[in-house]
Protein backbone atom coordinates (compact mmCIF):
# COMPACT_ATOMS: atom_id res chain seq x y z
CA UNK A 1 0.00 0.00 0.00
CA UNK A 2 0.62 3.50 -0.72
CA UNK A 3 1.18 5.72 2.33
CA UNK A 4 -0.71 9.10 2.13
CA UNK A 5 1.47 11.95 1.43
CA UNK A 6 1.45 14.94 4.22
CA UNK A 7 -0.07 17.48 1.00
CA UNK A 8 -2.86 15.07 0.30
CA UNK A 9 -3.88 14.70 3.96
CA UNK A 10 -3.41 18.50 4.36
CA UNK A 11 -5.49 19.10 1.31
CA UNK A 12 -8.17 16.51 2.49
CA UNK A 13 -8.14 18.38 5.84
CA UNK A 14 -8.26 21.71 4.36
CA UNK A 15 -11.85 21.04 2.13
CA UNK A 16 -13.18 19.58 5.17
CA UNK A 17 -12.77 23.05 7.10
CA UNK A 18 -13.84 25.15 3.53
CA UNK A 19 -16.85 22.86 3.69
CA UNK A 20 -17.90 22.95 7.51
CA UNK A 21 -17.38 26.97 7.42
CA UNK A 22 -19.93 26.89 3.99
CA UNK A 23 -22.18 24.75 6.30
CA UNK A 24 -21.96 27.34 9.10
CA UNK A 25 -23.01 30.08 6.60
CA UNK A 26 -25.36 28.65 4.88
CA UNK A 27 -27.37 27.73 8.17
CA UNK A 28 -26.72 31.05 9.52
CA UNK A 29 -28.11 32.92 6.23
CA UNK A 30 -31.18 30.00 6.57
CA UNK A 31 -31.96 31.31 9.64
CA UNK A 32 -31.16 35.02 9.21
CA UNK A 33 -33.97 35.22 6.01
CA UNK A 34 -36.31 32.78 8.25
CA UNK A 35 -36.68 35.44 10.35
CA UNK A 36 -37.05 38.14 7.83
CA UNK A 37 -39.91 36.41 6.18
CA UNK A 38 -41.43 35.48 9.68
CA UNK A 39 -41.47 39.27 10.72
CA UNK A 40 -42.91 40.25 6.82
CA UNK A 41 -45.18 37.53 6.86
CA UNK A 42 -46.56 38.02 10.60
CA UNK A 43 -49.84 40.21 11.31
CA UNK A 44 -47.57 41.99 13.54
CA UNK A 45 -44.06 42.40 13.28
CA UNK A 46 -43.47 43.97 16.93
CA UNK A 47 -45.37 40.89 18.32
CA UNK A 48 -43.66 37.98 16.53
CA UNK A 49 -40.41 39.20 18.16
CA UNK A 50 -41.87 38.72 21.56
CA UNK A 51 -42.32 35.36 20.77
CA UNK A 52 -39.57 34.09 18.78
CA UNK A 53 -36.19 32.77 21.05
CA UNK A 54 -32.97 31.89 19.04
CA UNK A 55 -29.58 31.10 20.82
CA UNK A 56 -28.71 34.46 21.18
CA UNK A 57 -31.16 34.68 23.13
CA UNK A 58 -30.66 34.43 27.41
CA UNK A 59 -34.43 32.88 27.57
CA UNK A 60 -33.56 30.34 24.88
CA UNK A 61 -32.25 27.71 26.88
CA UNK A 62 -34.86 27.70 29.99
CA UNK A 63 -37.64 27.85 27.33
CA UNK A 64 -35.82 24.75 25.34
CA UNK A 65 -35.72 22.73 28.41
CA UNK A 66 -38.65 23.68 30.35
CA UNK A 67 -40.91 20.57 29.59
CA UNK A 68 -38.43 18.03 28.65
CA UNK A 69 -39.41 14.99 30.10
CA UNK A 70 -36.10 13.05 29.32
CA UNK A 71 -33.11 14.33 30.09
CA UNK A 72 -31.57 12.33 27.78
CA UNK A 73 -31.98 15.29 24.88
CA UNK A 74 -31.14 17.98 27.01
CA UNK A 75 -27.42 17.21 26.52
CA UNK A 76 -24.48 19.15 25.15
CA UNK A 77 -24.55 17.03 22.10
CA UNK A 78 -28.29 16.70 21.52
CA UNK A 79 -28.98 19.04 18.20
CA UNK A 80 -30.67 22.56 19.01
CA UNK A 81 -33.48 24.01 16.93
CA UNK A 82 -32.55 26.98 15.00
CA UNK A 83 -35.58 28.96 16.37
CA UNK A 84 -38.01 28.18 19.31
CA UNK A 85 -41.67 29.64 18.42
CA UNK A 86 -44.13 30.75 21.11
CA UNK A 87 -47.21 31.53 19.60
CA UNK A 88 -49.73 34.11 20.82
CA UNK A 89 -52.12 33.74 18.24
CA UNK A 90 -53.17 31.41 15.37
CA UNK A 91 -51.93 33.72 12.63
CA UNK A 92 -48.59 33.57 13.92
CA UNK A 93 -48.57 29.73 13.51
CA UNK A 94 -49.40 30.28 10.10
CA UNK A 95 -46.30 32.47 8.99
CA UNK A 96 -44.24 29.92 10.84
CA UNK A 97 -45.29 27.14 8.69
CA UNK A 98 -45.31 29.17 5.39
CA UNK A 99 -41.58 30.85 6.26
CA UNK A 100 -40.57 27.47 7.75
CA UNK A 101 -41.38 25.78 4.46
CA UNK A 102 -40.12 28.38 2.13
CA UNK A 103 -36.68 27.99 3.84
CA UNK A 104 -36.52 24.55 4.19
CA UNK A 105 -36.85 24.20 7.93
CA UNK A 106 -38.20 21.20 9.76
CA UNK A 107 -41.00 21.92 12.26
CA UNK A 108 -41.03 20.15 15.21
CA UNK A 109 -44.73 21.32 17.01
CA UNK A 110 -44.43 21.10 21.25
CA UNK A 111 -47.77 21.09 22.79
CA UNK A 112 -48.88 20.16 26.78
CA UNK A 113 -48.36 16.98 26.13
CA UNK A 114 -45.96 14.29 27.28
CA UNK A 115 -42.80 13.48 24.72
CA UNK A 116 -40.83 10.83 26.16
CA UNK A 117 -39.40 9.95 22.83
CA UNK A 118 -38.21 13.58 22.19
CA UNK A 119 -39.97 13.73 18.94
CA UNK A 120 -40.93 17.51 19.65
CA UNK A 121 -37.81 18.97 20.38
CA UNK A 122 -34.76 16.59 18.55
CA UNK A 123 -34.10 16.39 14.96
CA UNK A 124 -31.18 15.70 12.65
CA UNK A 125 -31.92 18.43 10.11
CA UNK A 126 -32.28 22.19 10.43
CA UNK A 127 -35.41 22.39 12.61
CA UNK A 128 -37.32 25.06 14.32
CA UNK A 129 -39.80 24.48 17.13
CA UNK A 130 -43.15 26.00 17.71
CA UNK A 131 -43.90 25.62 21.24
CA UNK A 132 -47.80 25.93 21.58
CA UNK A 133 -47.66 26.32 25.61
CA UNK A 134 -49.42 29.72 25.36
CA UNK A 135 -52.41 28.72 23.36
CA UNK A 136 -53.69 26.83 26.71
CA UNK A 137 -57.19 28.16 26.43
CA UNK A 138 -59.98 25.93 27.96
CA UNK A 139 -64.14 27.12 27.49
CA UNK A 140 -66.20 24.87 29.13
CA UNK A 141 -70.04 25.27 27.97
CA UNK A 142 -72.13 23.20 30.05
CA UNK A 143 -75.32 24.12 28.61
CA UNK A 144 -74.13 22.37 25.61
CA UNK A 145 -71.99 20.09 26.98
CA UNK A 146 -69.06 20.96 24.55
CA UNK A 147 -65.35 22.16 25.52
CA UNK A 148 -62.72 23.77 23.52
CA UNK A 149 -59.07 22.99 24.51
CA UNK A 150 -56.37 24.26 23.24
CA UNK A 151 -53.37 22.85 22.20
CA UNK A 152 -50.65 24.05 24.62
CA UNK A 153 -53.19 23.21 27.68
CA UNK A 154 -52.30 20.05 29.96
CA UNK A 155 -54.42 17.21 31.69
CA UNK A 156 -54.32 18.80 34.89
CA UNK A 157 -55.24 22.31 33.81
CA UNK A 158 -57.94 20.59 31.50
CA UNK A 159 -58.59 17.95 35.07
CA UNK A 160 -59.07 21.13 37.49
CA UNK A 161 -61.67 23.68 34.77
Amino acid sequence: QQMKTPSTSLLSLLFLFLFSISWAASADHTHEDFLQCLSLHSQNSTSISKVLYTPNNTSYLPILEFSIQNLRFSSATTPKPLVIVTPLHESEIQATIYCSKKHGLQIRVRSGGHDYEGLSYVSEIPFLIVDLINLRSINVDVENSTAWVQTGATIGELYYQ
